[in-house]
């Protein structure tokens, strides 16, 4: 078995779904498929029970996740150590980060690490923010851009990119919500009677759920959403009002069909999320060191 196939691997054990696994390694689904069946006759036991519905690990592919993780955790290590501090600095590096983020904060900094490091292969990632911090504590990206929770889970090092507000918007077109908006004055929403647009998880959904526990709110919960964007789309569409950060909505086409609702908002730090051991690793570590230059200055 070669380290492509673990990293194969563990993107189908992470996504359980051969289409978004072969699209995140860059590669086709049948060529995925090839390489899965080739890895488990080295094996000589099956580590995915695939049906025409559903992917999940046999016992045995889960107790291959450790493995995989680890070998790869030590080859990564071996190479950073192997390192000569005459030679240019070369290597490869994987970020993981949403859409918004790969226009707002990733494009400066990637230019800006090219520039002074042209010789390190850089891959960027793009998928639902909420899932930022597993990806680097599963292997399955070394770095990733994450809004920053309450508290950092154990071995994660942190660095502050940037931060931004977090709206309520609500679609312009004209539709029952909008007729139900115009018909309140401002400071007396019909919280218990609006439809709302909600993230399946992480840190945003965090901070609407504290809202609503606040507010004494039992919300009316039209749809549960994977991705900021999406929020932002379905908003304009009439559908209900979302929660989301000022950045996302800046850099999203529908922007000029949704309006902000005046009320308090708060904000979100985002930044960088490593393992704080793979900062041993000199292109991770210069990544960090380039973002501090950067963002800090």
């Amino acid at each position: 078995m070669d380290h492509k196939q673990l990293n194969y691997f563990l993107a189908l054990a992470d996504t359980l779904h051969f289409s978004r696994a072969s699209e995140r390694c860059y590669i086709s689904p049948p060529t995925l498929s090839r390489q899965i069946k080739q890895l488990e006759s080295e094996i000589g036991t099956a580590l995915f029970i695939r049906d025409n519905r559903s992917v999940s690990l046999t016992p045995q592919g889960k107790a291959f996740v450790q493995y995989a993780q680890a070998t790869l955790a030590s080859w990564r290590q071996f190479k950073s150590e192997c390192q000569d501090e005459s030679q240019p600095l070369s290597g490869e590096l994987s970020l993981y980060c949403s859409v918004t983020a790969s226009y707002s904060f990733i494009y400066d900094l990637f230019a800006r690490y090219r520039k002074d490091f042209p010789q390190v292969e850089l891959n960027l990632m793009t998928g639902d923010p909420a899932y930022s911090i597993s990806q680097v504590q599963s292997d399955l990206t070394d770095v990733a851009v994450a809004v920053k929770p309450a508290s950092l889970a154990q071995g994660i090092e942190y660095q502050s990119i940037g931060r931004s507000r977090l709206v309520f918007i609500a679609p312009t077109m004209q539709c029952p919500l909008t007729d139900m908006l115009a018909k309140c004055g401002e400071g007396s929403l019909p919280w218990a009677q609006l439809p709302f647009i909600v993230p399946e998880q992480g840190v945003l959904k965090e901070r609407i759920d504290s809202f609503f526990k606040r507010m004494s709110i039992q919300p009316q919960v039209y749809a549960h959403v994977s991705g900021h964007e999406a929020m932002v789309a379905l908003t304009s569409l009439g559908f209900g009002v979302a929660y989301v950060p000022e950045i996302v909505l800046a850099q999203s086409p529908f922007k000029n069909q949704v309006q902000q609702l005046n009320l308090q908002s708060e904000e979100i730090d985002i930044g960088l999320v490593a393992k704080k051991k793979r900062l041993q690793d000199p292109v991770i570590n210069k990544l960090f060191r380039v973002a501090e230059g950067i963002f800090n200055s």
